[in-house]
């Protein structure tokens, strides 16, 4: 009213036009009001949103609460094992209703060696953001800068040994629940191999976790240069080989990229030397191979159209046999690193980050191969039954329906290898983690 008396002194409008004035001034006053309210908002720049966003809307989950934590040791072994045991830590935090810190991966594979061991931040390898992008709600990361240090951590010490049930594991986690453990804003989880703790989540959290595992840009780069010299050879196979033009110009005005078959061959010293007692042990023929058991299995695969280019995922430097690329069958055109002219992308990488390229490499192959006792060629196996999951596919059975993977250590009906899908039914990871040769295409 202030406001209109003194326009009205000012003789900045006439009577007559009063409403139409008033109206325009209340237009301005709301748009000043809301300039206001969002103007935080609005400050804040493209490079900042995504941070910002992150560190609000998990507020929306009570649950997962952002000012208690709970912090692991580092995490070591092999890619696949270190992978299981982020996602046991994450786990283990969302039963504890508490953020997980931020955890160090080993980027060497000196396991035994500890003094040895190579620490890497989870997010020079895995995007920090798009993980708690991903997994909005279910579980959440956290910084060790969120940590006000206003109390001593409470230790909860990991049992091993055969004594150690899941029961017990259970019934401990249960006490660290409310009470005296609320009352510490970190629960130190100590223990020497944090991926044996024993199992309470189902396979389809497990597949929860790991589809949130996303690379950094700088190592996803990476894998695109694999993959794309992958198509590449496919390419130059097929001109080789006298296909048609008419026939590459429908496929290249369909945009569809060259396929190509990933096989994990685990062929190499230390895995025969294991498989081989394993087999004694278990009394079991299903789970080594040789490399000529495992090419006469991939070579009776007839998903894709020949010539095909084949991918070998081998630990090239406990390889001693270096003619894995020969004796293929006809149509079937063999390469590992050093054949695809990729050695020099690899060899500037720790451990870690080559078993993560090679990883991708496998899991966006449109068929894989790969061995049912491996650990790596099982989360591969996850990776994929989960994405045909998603696009509303429970089977893999008869004809192929793209994404098909096989396991050749296991013979199927036709003599092939056996055609192979994750069973997301599972109440816990005891065969991802060990292997099986129960493995069929539901």
């Amino acid at each position: 009213m202030n406001i209109l008396l003194e326009l009205k002194h000012l003789k900045l409008f006439s009577l007559p036009a009063r409403p139409v004035i008033c109206k325009g001034l209340l237009i301005v006053i709301v748009l000043v009001v809301l300039r206001a309210i969002l103007s935080p908002f609005l400050a804040i720049n493209s490079s900042e949103k995504e941070e910002f966003y992150e560190s609000t809307v998990p507020d929306l989950f009570p649950g997962i609460r952002r000012d208690k934590f709970v912090e692991v040791p580092q995490i070591i072994w092999g890619l696949n094992n270190q992978k299981i045991a982020f996602a046991r830590a994450c786990l283990t935090a969302r039963f504890l209703n508490r953020s997980l810190l931020m955890p160090s991966l080993s980027a060497s594979l000196f396991y035994k060696e500890v003094d040895l061991l190579q620490p890497i931040d989870f997010d020079k390898v895995f995007d920090f953001n798009k993980f708690n992008a991903r997994c909005h709600g279910f579980v959440r990361l956290a910084r060790y800068s969120e940590v006000s240090n206003r109390s001593e951590p409470m230790k909860l010490q990991k049992g091993s040994g055969r004594r150690w049930t899941v029961e017990r594991d259970l019934d401990q986690l249960q006490q660290f629940i409310g009470g005296k453990a609320d009352d510490s804003e970190v629960i130190e989880i100590a223990g020497k191999h944090p991926f044996l703790w024993p199992d309470h989540w189902p396979v389809k959290d497990y597949a929860k976790i790991f589809d949130c595992m996303v690379l950094v840009p700088e190592i996803e780069t990476e894998v695109v240069k694999v993959i794309s010299k992958i198509r590449e050879a496919g390419q130059r196979a097929r001109h080789e080989a006298g296909i048609s033009h008419s026939k590459q110009r429908r496929d290249v005005s369909t945009n569809l990229p060259i396929p190509y078959v990933a096989v994990h061959m685990r062929i190499e010293k230390d895995w025969m030397i294991h498989c081989k007692k394993w087999e004694q042990r278990s009394k079991s023929h299903e789970i080594c191979s040789s490399k000529e058991e495992i090419i006469h299995k991939v070579s009776q695969i007839t998903d894709l159209r020949r010539p095909v280019v084949v991918y070998l995922a081998v630990a090239d430097s406990l390889l001693e046999d270096d003619s894995i690329t020969s004796g293929w069958r006809v149509g079937m055109v063999a390469y590992e690193k050093k054949k695809l002219g990729v050695t020099d992308i690899y060899d500037r990488q720790p451990y870690l980050i080559k078993s993560a390229i090679d990883f991708e490499v496998c899991s966006r192959a449109d068929v894989f191969v790969g061995n049912s006792f491996s650990t790596f060629s099982n989360l591969v196996v996850l990776s994929r039954t989960e994405r045909l999951y998603n696009l509303g596919k429970a089977s893999s059975c008869g004809e192929n329906i793209g994404l098909s993977s096989y396991a050749y250590n296991v013979m199927g009906d036709d003599g092939g290898p056996q055609r192979w899908m994750t069973d997301m039914s599972d109440t816990n990871l005891q065969r991802l983690s060990y292997g099986t040769n129960n493995v069929s295409c539901h």
